[in-house]
């Protein structure tokens, strides 16, 4: 079966009847394979058409671009829980690792972070450098604590499966996965942004703004996971509070909680 584009495709028909096929019913299967190529090129297709976008903006996002929804500025204000996670000391890796291990580095806990992130029903928005912004959102009427009990089990699930990866690489002599995290909820504005020919879908919002701010403050205060206050609220779990501290371009002072104690 020959692709449009040349590429040629495999199929294989069998039969038990002594002496196999006639010389006319080869020549009939060969037709059928040729008509058959054009309904598997184009299955294959919209396979790829379908998968691609999931791959590269989420399930909900390409759900929503191959239906259409790809015009600049379109999009809706939604209730969330923004996650936002950062690799620690990255300049100094990429300073010091071959590009090779700082790929593997990467790859790795990204690989973790998603992972936690879709199990819980979140999606993944974008990857900035050594950065990530996810989002699991609520649905009309949905309570905000099942949601934020949903990031907490998720943040859990990645801090187990990163101190597992690196007891590996401790013992492999390679570069430890060091990062923060930072969880709020808030409204935040998920749609279209960018040029007439270059369009990103993301979330925007002084929540998202909110969630990047908080998790610097962590790393000023030495803590792997911390919440803004709405979430802590929300969750329900018991939190410590680590003080009120002024987040860059934020008017008051925030209180910033965590839970555990890192080492």
């Amino acid at each position: 079966m020959v692709r449009s584009e040349g590429e040629p495709n495999v199929i294989t028909f069998l039969t038990d009847y002594p002496g196999g096929f006639s010389d006319a019913e080869v020549a009939g299967l060969e037709e059928i394979a040729q008509a058959l190529g054009l309904i598997v090129e184009l299955q294959s297709s919209r396979r790829v058409a379908r998968s691609l976008p999931e791959t590269y903006v989420g399930p909900r996002t390409g759900e929503r671009v191959l239906s259409g929804a790809i015009t600049r500025g379109s999009g809706e204000t939604i209730q969330a829980v923004i996650w936002y996670c950062d690799l620690r000391g990255f300049t100094a890796l990429a300073d010091r690792l071959a590009r090779e291990e700082l790929t593997a580095l990467l790859n790795e806990y990204f690989e973790i972070m998603v992972g936690a992130v879709k199990t819980e029903g979140g999606e993944v928005l974008k990857f900035t450098g050594d950065g990530m912004l996810a989002i699991l959102e609520l649905c009309t009427g949905e309570d905000v604590s099942r949601c934020c009990r949903a990031a907490l089990r998720a943040a859990a699930a990645a801090m187990d499966a990163v101190d597992e990866a690196n007891a590996r690489r401790k013992a492999a002599g390679a570069a430890e996965i060091r990062y923060g995290l930072a969880l709020h909820q808030g409204e935040v504005y998920y749609g279209n942004i960018g040029a007439p020919d270059r369009l990103d879908f993301t979330v925007i919002g002084p929540a998202v703004n909110h969630a990047e701010r908080l998790e610097k403050i962590g790393a000023e205060l030495g803590r792997t996971l911390v919440t803004s206050a709405s979430f802590a609220a929300a969750a329900g779990e018991p939190m410590e509070s680590l003080g009120r501290h002024q987040l860059r371009g934020v008017a008051e002072a925030q209180e910033v909680f965590a839970i555990g104690a890192d080492g």
